[in-house]
């Protein structure tokens, strides 16, 4: 196993001198059999990783780990050939990409759904927040629209009307507790550790030493309208039919692997287990909402 740890000016680097050599005009080549697997994510510290990584080696397959710093360098890297596969986003996020890449990656595994959560060092009740407090929440326009659908549903934050992914510009500061700031999904930590309120991505509380269970208030995974953030494996259409990564994805529902990921989120994850069909309706329903907003 080779693990390498990439951050956004790097993945970038990796992504132009890679597309020098060894690839077609758009970078993409369908896997062979038996070729290792390159598979990027953002959280190879997580002993569900490791578990998984055996579980293939037991089944004949090789991977190659790369680890990401940011989200965004993740999908590119797989668009332009230099990964085989991805496990780091829920469908949301990746039609998000599609639509403001123009691009065509696929799902072809679900994994799980992990609430998107509110914590704070201050209290433990959203009723301890004072009014006019800033609150961190990620800048991604997918988690970002979450968030603030999750605050709405705690009564932090007014809206104008509904909406699907609302934006800080949808916000009524008058009728509202408190404000928003938008930062970096990685850095929502470093708001919490200054004693900011702070929604954070699951990905980010065990390595700033953050208890899961310490949120203050959740979303509702269980809400048929949380099928957008169903985590999946992506990759190509040319490799959405390879084998091994349908192995892969059979693999990540082994028991041992779902014990290992519900001690990783200490009990907040929700496993899923949905035909690859079903997320691609989910996902083109998801851009056709993407397309939509971007209209408006």
């Amino acid at each position: 196993m080779n693990l390498r740890r990439i951050g956004a000016v790097g993945a970038a680097l990796a992504i132009t001198a890679a597309g020098l050599v060894g690839c077609g005009a758009d970078g993409r080549e369908a896997l062979g059999e038996g070729d290792p697997i390159r598979i990027g994510t953002t959280d190879r510290e997580k002993e569900a990783w490791s578990v998984f990584e055996a579980k293939a080696a037991d089944a004949g397959i090789e991977l190659d780990i790369v680890e990401f710093a940011e989200y965004p360098p993740v999908n590119t890297a797989l668009s332009e050939g230099q990964l085989d596969v991805n496990l780091f986003q829920h469908i949301k996020y990746l039609a998000e990409y599609n639509v403001g890449a123009d691009d065509d990656l696929v799902p072809i595994g679900a994994t799980e759904i992990v609430p998107l959560a509110l914590f704070w060092k201050g209290g433990d009740d959203v009723a301890d927040i004072p009014e006019g407090t800033e609150v961190a929440i990620p800048n991604d326009s997918t988690n970002r629209g979450r968030a603030i659908n999750m605050l709405a549903s705690a009564g932090l934050l007014a809206l104008d009307g509904e909406h699907a992914n609302p934006t800080p510009l949808d916000i009524d500061e008058d009728a509202s507790r408190v404000r928003v700031t938008p930062v970096d999904a990685a850095q929502t930590t470093l708001a919490y550790g200054e004693g900011k309120p702070a929604v954070i991505n699951n990905t980010f509380l065990e390595r700033a030493g953050i208890d899961p269970n310490s949120a203050i208030h959740q979303d509702d995974p269980s809400d048929p309208a949380a099928e957008p953030y169903i985590n999946v494996f992506v990759t190509t259409p040319e490799n959405a039919g390879n084998e091994d990564l349908a192995t892969l994805v059979r693999l990540w529902h082994d028991p041992e692997v779902l014990a290992a990921v519900d001690r990783d989120s200490r009990g907040t994850s929700v496993p899923v287990d949905r035909p690859a069909e079903e997320l691609q309706a989910i996902l083109e329903r998801a851009e056709d909402d993407a397309r939509a907003a971007d209209d408006e």
